[in-house]
């Protein structure tokens, strides 16, 4: 067993974060105590990690530890990429204070933008969930990661790509995967595996050399690029504007009696460049 002290700089609201982590049934978590456990890959080897918050929002730490020896700075490195803990949010904070969105930033003060667990894991995951209500996607993820994936500590992987690339397409039709949706999570496997596809690259490029690189890769449209970027990779600059959410987000927040048109969601997100990606988090935090 090893433990680390973790100190960074507020506001930082943790309880938001795990109060988003409770929507997929997959995560392992304990709101009164305030912890989750978080499933890395790391040297190849898979270990569950316990995130617990000791601090505040303004003055936040953390108690992070695990059961398996692992590079314990390895692990830091990753939790910090994905509970992005070297992002201050001062700044996000400051810039919508101006904007039509502060009572939402007030409401939710603190809240940062988290990543999924794994890059690798979240493009499945938005592969699965495209097109799909929120309650079934997550039942159809869910009995993918249980079938195929690997527990750990009591804390569910992913399957990897050579797992994932072996899959039939049947085997996922048990599942109650549509016939293309099978198609394309198995390619995704396969395109990683024949090296047509490296998350890690991914991280180095801009945007739009994300989109060109993905938007190759059968079943992945612009929605599913953008999710990837901003719950895969971090990018703070985001904003789907194909998304049924947001778009009932900003109808709500508006009090308007239709969905916002292209226009008129284009017009709004000008004031809140260059954070977009706070403010798609933001406005569905409001209707979730």
């Amino acid at each position: 067993m090893w433990q680390e002290n973790i100190k960074i700089n507020g506001p930082y609201n943790f309880d938001e974060v795990i109060r988003r982590q409770t929507f997929d049934p997959l995560h392992v978590l304990s709101l009164n105590e305030r912890w989750v456990k978080v499933p890395l890959w790391i040297d190849g080897t898979p270990t569950a990690v316990k995130v617990q918050a000791t601090g505040t929002t303004e003055s936040p730490s953390f108690a992070v530890s695990g059961s398996k020896q692992v590079a314990h700075k390895k692990a830091i490195d990753k939790l910090t990429e994905i509970f992005q803990w070297n992002i201050p949010l001062n700044s996000v904070i400051e810039h919508f204070k101006k904007t039509n969105l502060k009572e939402l930033f007030n409401e939710h003060y603190g809240a940062p933008l988290v990543l999924e667990f794994d890059p690798y894991g979240c493009l499945l995951k938005c592969i699965i969930h495209q097109q799909l209500n929120m309650a079934f996607a997550h039942t159809l993820s869910t009995r993918f990661v249980h079938t195929f994936g690997k527990e750990v500590d009591g804390v569910w992987f992913y399957p990897r790509p050579e797992i994932v690339a072996k899959i039939k397409i049947d085997q996922l039709r048990e599942l109650q995967f549509s016939t293309r949706k099978a198609e394309y999570v198995i390619g995704v496997g396969k395109a990683i595996v024949e090296g047509q596809l490296d998350l890690e690259k991914l991280k180095h490029m801009t945007d739009e050399e994300v989109l060109q690189n993905m938007i190759k890769l059968r079943g992945v449209g612009p929605w599913t690029v953008q999710n990837f970027l901003l719950f895969g990779l971090g990018r703070p600059n985001l904003f789907p504007i194909a998304d049924i959410g947001i778009q009932n987000a900003i109808k709500k927040l508006f009090e308007m009696d239709r969905k916002p048109t292209i226009e008129e969601m284009e017009h709004y997100k000008k004031d809140w460049d260059p954070y977009l990606s706070y403010a798609s988090l933001y406005l569905w935090r409001s209707i979730e």
